[in-house]
């Protein structure tokens, strides 16, 4: 039911403007940048002890040199229990990433339709949601590491499509999670270019203004690169069958 609509609704949607699009970015920048700024910097401190993850096998190197190598030659073991920490390390720090992002979709449409409610950041940090994100963090990467070995121009058409991935889920989090990767490479596909060019300028802005701003202002400024996704899925979508409330998630 959810894909078919959704399908429906890319299909019927009428052409995006450019100009009307960015001009909302930025209306709405001046809603959400220190809520955009929070998420930055929620980010950087929970991503930071995931790093451990990673340290793990060096730090027990560090202990004993001898565990990289045994009679001279390679400790295989070691060399996978390493391999599988990296894997860990990235498949929680992407749905980390995914479930802080949905977070933050949330409150600009909070902000942007003038709802009354508090700001949660963690709204997606809950026992319910997890095996989604989990799954939908190894999708992501899979299709992404998928891309790069059939070089760049895969990779570089898939990173739009797969850009639409936390906002959908942050507004369709029950729906599962294969019909939340085809709908991002529906809506993906068929507004590819309008997203890329807006995705490209507000990078560029975003990155110039924190610039100026001493470097640090980048942490401020960050958030209005991943406002024309937002818009875009408002534009063609909509929110009258969105979630705001706890719901409950489908096993898959």
């Amino acid at each position: 039911m959810f894909l078919s609509e959704f399908n429906q609704k890319v299909n019927q949607a009428k052409p995006l403007d450019f100009g009307v699009i960015f001009s909302q970015a930025i209306e709405l920048f001046k809603k959400v940048w220190v809520q955009g700024l929070i998420t930055v910097l929620i980010s950087i401190v929970g991503i930071l002890p995931l790093y451990g993850i990673i340290y793990i096998p060096l730090l027990m190197v560090g202990v004993d040199p001898e565990l990289m190598a045994s009679n001279d030659e390679l400790n295989v073991p070691f060399l996978i229990l390493g391999a599988l920490f990296f894997i860990a390390f990235i498949i929680l720090a992407s749905a980390f990433s995914i479930a802080l992002m949905a977070a933050f979709y949330r409150i600009c449409k909070q902000r942007d339709l003038e709802e009354s409610v508090k700001d949660d950041y963690f709204y997606y940090f809950k026992k319910a949601y997890f095996m989604k994100l989990i799954k939908l963090s190894v999708v992501g990467i899979a299709i992404s590491l998928l891309a790069s070995i059939l070089f760049l121009l895969p990779l570089f058409y898939v990173m739009v499509p797969m850009s639409f991935l936390t906002v959908i889920f942050a507004f369709n989090p029950e729906a599962r999670v294969t019909d939340i990767v085809k709908a991002s490479f529906k809506l993906g596909h068929k507004k590819w270019l309008i997203t890329f060019g807006l995705m490209l300028i507000c990078g560029i802005l975003a990155e110039m203004v924190g610039l100026i701003l001493c470097f640090v202002g980048l942490f401020a400024t960050v958030s209005f690169a991943y406002l024309p996704l937002y818009i875009i899925y408002k534009e063609v979508i909509g929110f009258e069958n969105s979630e705001d409330e706890t719901v409950s998630i489908e096993r898959h």
